[in-house]
């Protein structure tokens, strides 16, 4: 996995002009760069996969081009052109289509970067080849690591990420992307040859988080919280549970009561819980 592919060397060469352009000129940069605000509520759809063509910084373009040349080779020639470019760019835009659902009601929300479409590149190699190394830049070539748990230590760092919400790293374009380049590239490869217990492996627990936040918005507010009945942690917080649980500012209790409402009516509100709501619309 270490030569790079005609469409892996078009698409780093593209890449590169672009991000120097954008790096150039501030205005094609906020023009084009991943913003809440801009896809929905100015439906600029194209910022979904013009975003994937720039970068923060050079040093960000290089680590994303570096895993690009490393895999581009091998998923071109298992697959050919046009299905390596469908992976591509369906995980580059599947990446940031959860980054907005995340991030739906964050409208400042900005992001720029093709690590979508790299993590989509990485795992549908991961399960084409899911025993070959995984070896890392600076690092002696003794450290790499069997594709297969690269892929599960990726997937658990994604999670706790996006959970976390610390540092500047797109983590929810890594594991959206991840799970497109995967699926896609199970519809690629004969029955016979699917290793199952690695895709289970990967896939598994990224549905199963992305069920849990879609049901329960909540975990993503609450430092410490997945999913517990979080009204009684809020009246116990001295009890036997050892989870840190940071009170929820006004404002994200108030997105919480309105995904409520969005997920089950109006009706599905209690009476306190109608009372906070109006406070907090006052209030805010």
């Amino acid at each position: 996995m270490n030569d790079t592919g005609v469409i892996g060397t078009l698409l780093l060469l593209l890449t590169a002009a672009t991000t120097y352009k954008g790096l150039r000129d501030n205005k094609y940069f906020e023009d084009n760069l991943f913003e809440v605000d801009g896809i929905l509520i100015h439906k600029e759809y194209k910022r979904l996969l013009s975003a994937g063509f720039l970068h923060s910084g050079w040093i960000h373009f290089g680590f994303n081009m570096i895993a690009l040349t490393a895999f581009s080779w091998s998923l071109e020639l298992m697959f050919g052109y046009w299905k390596f470019l469908l992976i591509y760019f369906a995980s580059l835009i599947g990446g940031n289509l959860l980054a907005l659902y995340i991030h739906r009601n964050h409208g400042d929300y900005r992001a720029v970067g093709a690590s979508g479409a790299i993590s989509g590149v990485i795992f549908s190699s991961i399960l084409l080849f899911p025993t070959t190394p995984i070896h890392f830049i600076f690092l002696p070539k003794e450290l790499g690591m069997p594709g297969w748990l690269f892929g599960m230590l990726f997937i658990a760092v994604s999670i706790f990420g996006i959970k976390s919400q610390k540092g500047n790293i797109g983590h929810e374009a890594h594991l959206g992307g991840a799970l497109v380049g995967a699926i896609i590239t199970l519809f690629f490869i004969p029955f016979e040859n699917i290793n199952w217990w690695v895709v289970a492996a990967l896939l598994v627990p990224t549905i199963s988080f992305l069920y849990l936040i879609a049901n329960n918005p909540s975990v993503l507010m609450v430092e410490g919280y997945w999913g517990d009945n979080i009204a009684s942690l809020k009246r116990h917080p001295k009890s036997k549970n050892k989870t840190k649980i940071i009170p929820i500012n006004k404002q994200a209790e108030l997105d919480l009561l309105l995904e409520k409402i969005g997920r089950e009516g109006l009706g599905s509100l209690s009476k306190e819980e109608k009372e906070r709501l109006d406070k907090l619309t006052n209030e805010l």
